[in-house]
């Protein structure tokens, strides 16, 4: 596996690894979860030129297997989105993206890894936390991820549990497993 830049022509295949990466969510009743709609192309391609949209690929087909998206938000990398397809769960394919996006981290002088995610699924916050992440209390939250938090409760995102998460400072790639 290799963790690459998306190219621009690889942005639907982003939104069907969205799509399926939802799937899981309506076993647990979470069918408005499965359901959403991926992030649109423009908003794909805005994160992709600003060099902030990754892949994770087979080395044989090069195909997405997995992707995040990333912006800097307040001093630290936000991780706007991670999504592995099912198909490549549980083979280290996201903590390979995470590792990627903690070496970019540091490079550019960022403090820290922030997420927003959902508390109470297994493969979210549960996943995060045995990745070092730890749940930041109301106190913690800077101003950009009060914005954040506000534009997911206006999208219906806390009909469940949502935490906010730090890493800091981005650790290194060894915590995740190996170089990215």
């Amino acid at each position: 596996m290799r963790i690459r830049p998306a190219a621009p022509g690889e942005l639907p295949a982003l939104q069907d690894v969205e799509r399926a990466a939802g799937t899981p969510f309506r076993d647990l009743g979470m069918e408005e979860i499965a359901d959403d709609d991926p992030p649109a192309l423009d908003e794909l391609e805005r994160y992709r030129k600003a060099g902030r949209c990754w892949i994770a690929a087979d080395e044989g087909d090069d195909e997405p297997l997995a992707y995040l998206i990333a912006e800097p938000v307040d001093g630290a990398l936000h991780v706007e989105q991670v999504s592995v397809h099912p198909d490549a769960a549980r083979r280290g394919v996201g903590r390979a993206l995470l590792a990627h996006a903690a070496h970019r981290a540091r490079e550019e002088g960022l403090t820290a890894l922030t997420l927003t995610t959902f508390a109470e699924v297994p493969w979210n916050a549960p996943y995060y936390a045995r990745l070092g992440f730890r749940v930041l209390d109301d106190s913690e939250l800077t101003p950009g991820l009060r914005r954040i938090r506000a534009e997911e409760a206006a999208h219906g995102l806390d009909r469940w549990p949502r935490v906010c998460m730090r890493l800091e400072p981005p650790i290194a790639d060894e915590t995740f497993g190996g170089p990215s």
